[in-house]
């Protein structure tokens, strides 16, 4: 039993006549014929009475009929409530981001979100990966912000854009020489490091091709923040890798080394979980982030995408 035999049926009891039923359903007058039998020899019943003249449903087709009209109906309305909820903006929604995005993404694009949708409330929070996708998974949270790829057939990915990494560093340490750092030149030697549970800590290690501690002349030091890294350069200890929005807005430039090209990234999207709708919801955060951050974070230039899982 298909949805369309139902259909069919519908309309040969609204017309009684078979040419006119298939002219409604948009198919030939043998198709209609065909699935309305098939559909009989399923039921076991004779659902029309072909002997009258206009053809009539018989007992048992007025039955299934009328049941057949309030399947279709609540069909319709189901795909009517489906629509309202892929383009609907309104209501409250949980958002999860990554502490070495939230403090540079948020404030270039919370204000403009906010100012275009006022029937709609994020409720942000700020998690590490691996509690967003546990929070995705059980409910807790609607929308992750975070770095990708995954790898979850649970989750699906919307990338954004590619920050790429750039090399901190102090006058004092002898990468400060070089305007453009080539991957080969980091060692892990002297690199500072977030902890443990930090997705941006993975890719700094994969970067650098080594299994650093962030140990610098006999201090082992790892913190949450990439202020309190940068910090720690600024003071003559050592080098770290930092997102390119985290610098933005910062006086010491002269600290900053890019990458020789290719140049390394980090892939940032929208990840949501598998039975999330909301797609008009997506996309307006989609467009308002892009419209507010660098535009060479879209660009096609050559770069590589650091994996972190």
């Amino acid at each position: 039993m298909t949805l369309q035999q139902l259909e069919y049926i519908v309309a040969l009891d609204n017309h009684r006549h078979f040419v006119k039923a298939a002219e409604d359903c948009f198919v030939t007058q043998p198709t209609l014929t065909m699935q309305v039998h098939k559909l009989e020899e399923e039921m076991g019943v004779t659902l029309f009475d072909r002997g009258k003249r206009p053809l009539e449903p018989t007992g048992v087709g007025e039955i299934i009929i009328l049941k057949a009209r309030q399947i279709l109906r609540e069909m319709k309305e189901m795909k009517a409530f489906i629509q309202s909820e892929t383009e609907s903006l309104k209501g409250e929604f949980r958002v999860g981001i990554i502490p070495t995005l939230a403090p540079y993404l948020l404030p270039l694009f919370v204000k403009d979100f906010a100012t275009s949708n006022r029937e709609t409330l994020l409720k942000i929070q700020e998690l590490q990966t691996e509690v967003i996708l546990e929070n995705l998974k059980a409910d807790r949270l609607d929308i992750g912000i975070l770095v990708t790829p995954l790898n979850d057939n649970q989750i699906r990915e919307v990338p954004m854009f590619y920050e790429p990494f750039l090399l901190y560093t102090h006058p004092d340490q002898a990468l400060y020489e070089s305007k453009d750092i080539a991957l080969d030149m980091l060692d892990g030697d002297g690199l500072l490091l977030l902890d443990e549970g930090h997705c941006f800590r993975e890719q700094a290690l994969n970067i650098c091709k080594a299994r650093g501690r962030g140990n610098f002349m006999g201090i082992e030091y790892q913190s949450g923040s990439i202020e309190a890294l940068i910090n720690m350069v600024d003071r003559g200890m050592g080098y770290t890798l930092v997102p390119e929005l985290a610098v933005d807005h910062k006086e010491t430039i002269s600290n900053i080394r890019r990458f020789v090209t290719p140049e390394p990234v980090r892939e940032v999207s929208i990840v949501v979980h598998n039975s999330f709708t909301r797609e008009k919801l997506i996309g307006e955060l989609h467009r308002c982030i892009l419209k507010n951050i660098p535009e060479s974070f879209v660009s096609q230039k050559k770069r590589f995408k650091v994996q972190w899982r």
